[in-house]
């Protein structure tokens, strides 16, 4: 998500920085390539204008201009008007201040993802907040779209209403609300019927249900791979039904990024959460102002904290970290590495998250590492007797034929892999040697293999 976005912005800000001093031609040409770059990524038009319009005022004022470095005030002043777009600093909770049963209303095109997003949505509710939770399919149109929300609650531990056939989508949304006041829920998830485009049966039917059940939360799904067509869809929705707050799907993919730009100033709606992924867990909160940081390059630290203390296991972490501090690191720690690392979500995502690693990432991707590459590795791994993984140097030709054999690999990977591990385990032992203060004073390069050292052996350090 951002890439082209964030790769093109950086080249603006990059020439702007080199010059030192600007000019406010200097500032009208780096905007005119700002504006392109934003049209590209498919956000909208008046969204546009109105971007480069607020960040013209005020990056050609004397203040800026006259600055030691006017291309990093001009980098500030851009970032805080993403913000702004995005909707302003923070996230927005989803608002749950109503008598319970709370209901929560989804609302969206069929295919936006809107019946997992309510999954999600429980799940999260279930998990962070220890509310109650009953799921409530209201999709009569769509065969066994009732049972796929069934099927979605119980992986998420939650209740869902017992199907009735013949009801219509309000006496469904009427019993959900009956079941959830009598058996003492806390929130009702009611998920209603999309269809392949807007018309007016859809709008009709979400307002009745809407007039029935006066939900606290109207939540509009949209895809985020949709584009242009995303943010049409939520201006529709928003002037038939008043909606409160957008979930982006798929926000892990290789989208433009405009729906996300566009969708506060177009709806006046913010976006309240992201899904980023299949898995149920695979929904965060939205805070404009780290994706505002991702698409500048200077990353989501705090997120990436975040999702590091969510999905590592502390334990586990610590007794790796004390191994590697003694130089030992066998290939069950590397098989363990994986596991944490995969727990985490796509490599890409992740180094999405760090600053200025557009260039690493361009590199991984390019040399196709991914996901299935840990996956193999594992694999591998796990075709291994505990002795070969405590001492992968047994691990001869009759060894890799089995092992190959046993992970469905070839034994060209298993080589690859135990060289990748070699190389890893002479990096441990380094750090282990040089300690902390070596470290600080040979820097990382220390740690490389020798012919990755720039210059030598005997070149100092800076």
């Amino acid at each position: 998500m951002f890439e082209a976005l964030s790769d093109k912005l950086s080249g603006v800000f990059d020439k702007l920085r080199r010059r030192g001093a600007l000019s406010e031609t200097d500032v009208g040409e780096a905007l005119r390539e700002v504006r392109i770059a934003l049209l590209d990524a498919d956000v909208a038009l008046p969204v546009v204008r109105d971007f480069i319009a607020k960040v013209r005022d005020r990056a050609i004022g004397s203040e800026v201009l006259s600055s030691v470095t006017p291309g990093q005030q001009i980098v500030k002043i851009v970032n805080d008007a993403l913000v702004e777009a995005l909707g302003g600093e923070g996230a927005v909770p989803l608002n749950l201040n109503a008598a319970a049963p709370v209901p929560i209303l989804m609302v969206g095109l069929q295919g936006s993802g809107k019946t997992t997003t309510a999954g999600k949505i429980a799940l999260r509710l279930k998990d962070r907040l220890r509310l109650r939770v009953l799921l409530a399919s209201l999709d009569t149109q769509r065969p066994a779209a009732q049972l796929q929300l069934a099927q979605l609650a119980e992986q998420a531990g939650v209740p869902s209403l017992p199907i009735v056939a013949g009801e219509t989508p309000v006496q469904i949304a009427r019993r959900a609300m009956e079941t959830g006041r009598r058996e003492g829920f806390d929130v009702v998830i009611l998920d209603t019927a999309g269809r392949l485009s807007i018309n007016q049966e859809l709008m009709d039917e979400v307002r009745q249900v809407r007039a029935e059940t006066n939900p606290a939360e109207t939540l509009l799904v949209v895809d985020a791979m949709t584009g242009q067509d995303a943010v049409n869809t939520a201006k529709a929705f928003h002037d038939a039904l008043t909606i409160t707050g957008v979930v982006l799907t798929r926000m892990d993919g290789d989208a433009r990024g405009g729906a996300a730009l566009s969708m506060r100033a177009i709806t006046g709606a913010p976006i309240k959460l992201i899904g980023m992924g299949e898995k149920q867990d695979a929904l965060e909160d939205f805070h404009p102002e780290r994706v505002a940081g991702r698409i500048l390059g200077m990353g989501d630290i705090v997120g990436l904290v975040e999702k590091v203390s969510e999905t590592v296991d502390q334990d586990e972490a610590e007794k790796l970290a004390a191994r590697m501090a003694r130089g030992k690191f066998d290939l069950e720690d590397y098989a363990s590495q994986l596991r944490q690392i995969t727990k985490m979500g796509s490599l890409s995502g992740i180094l999405g998250m760090l600053p200025g690693a557009g260039k690493m990432k361009a590199q991984l991707d390019d040399a196709n590492i991914d996901q299935t590459l840990f996956k193999r590795h594992a694999a591998i791994i796990g075709s291994m007797t505990n002795k070969e993984r405590k001492t992968p140097d047994i691990i001869k030709a009759s060894r890799k034929k089995r092992i190959a054999a046993g992970s469905g690999t070839s034994v060209q990977e298993v080589n690859k892999l135990l060289k990748q591990f070699d190389d890893m385990s002479t990096m441990m032992k380094r750090m282990s040697k040089l300690g902390q203060k070596g470290l600080m004073r040979h820097g990382i390069s220390a740690l490389m293999p020798r012919h990755m050292q720039q210059g030598g052996q005997h070149r100092r350090p800076f």
